[in-house]
């Protein structure tokens, strides 16, 4: 019988990897240990910033792909049958990686934009990092769904890379006000949805309640794990 195993590629930060995982718990329909998702997490914390390195680019995109592809090697070596990696800036690396090793890789980003396509939404406004943004992952992705990708005002960005960065790295729970001028941002521009495209604002979703207006893309990418390694869901309604 095969034996399923995920790989978690974490530590992007840490506390949205344990997010994750506590997600990943909280949708699989288990009444034992036993029934769970057999789950192996690399929490590569010293893994160099992501932002960062796409905008830097050069040596510094090349350190940080041959870190994430050793660390997948490393999940596919010692057993796993797919890898999650509750990152969302990480996925520009991805697909790269993803040509040397020999088990798959969920997509959080592509399959965020199936679920929003099946939704029959149209215009979401991505809330991400600076790197996110301008790498186009989200834009790319989505427009070959059928959906239409909006970004923050300049000011907005400012807003979600301070909820990111100052607050929720920094280990504080964020700031609701500073969410609320991202919000209007959001409706000001006409979005149907919004996206939390950066797993620090899933953390920052997991403490303060947000409207039925927001998908979490991590919460997208917990269902497809607990699909991917064969275990019943629990249905929580992930928008």
């Amino acid at each position: 019988m095969m034996q399923y195993r995920l790989g978690v590629l974490g530590g992007m930060g840490p506390q949205a990897t344990n997010t994750f995982y506590q997600f990943v718990i909280d949708r699989t329909d288990a009444r034992t240990d036993q029934e769970h998702v057999n789950a192996l997490i690399l929490s590569d914390s010293g893994m160099p910033d992501r932002t960062s390195a796409i905008l830097s680019g050069g040596k510094a995109r090349e350190a940080v792909y041959q870190r994430l592809l050793a660390d997948a090697r490393l999940l596919e070596q010692a057993g796993c049958t797919c890898i999650a990696v509750p990152c969302n800036t990480s996925h520009f690396f991805l697909d790269q990686v993803q040509k040397h090793i020999g088990i798959p890789i969920i997509h959080m980003i592509r399959e965020t934009a199936r679920l929003l396509a099946a939704q029959g939404l149209k215009r979401p406004g991505i809330l991400a990092t600076d790197g996110t943004i301008q790498s186009g992952l989200y834009q790319k992705e989505f427009s070959a769904a059928g959906i239409e990708a909006v970004v923050p005002s300049v000011e907005a960005q400012e807003l979600v890379m301070s909820l990111i960065y100052d607050d929720v790295k920094a280990g504080r729970d964020g700031d609701p006000q500073k969410f609320a001028g991202i919000h209007q941002d959001l409706l000001s521009q006409g979005c149907d949805c919004g996206v939390l495209a950066c797993t620090e604002l899933s953390v920052f979703a997991d403490k303060h309640h947000l409207p039925p207006f927001y998908t979490d893309a991590m919460a997208v990418l917990a269902e497809r794990a607990v699909e991917a390694c064969h275990k019943p869901l629990r249905h929580i309604f992930i928008k």
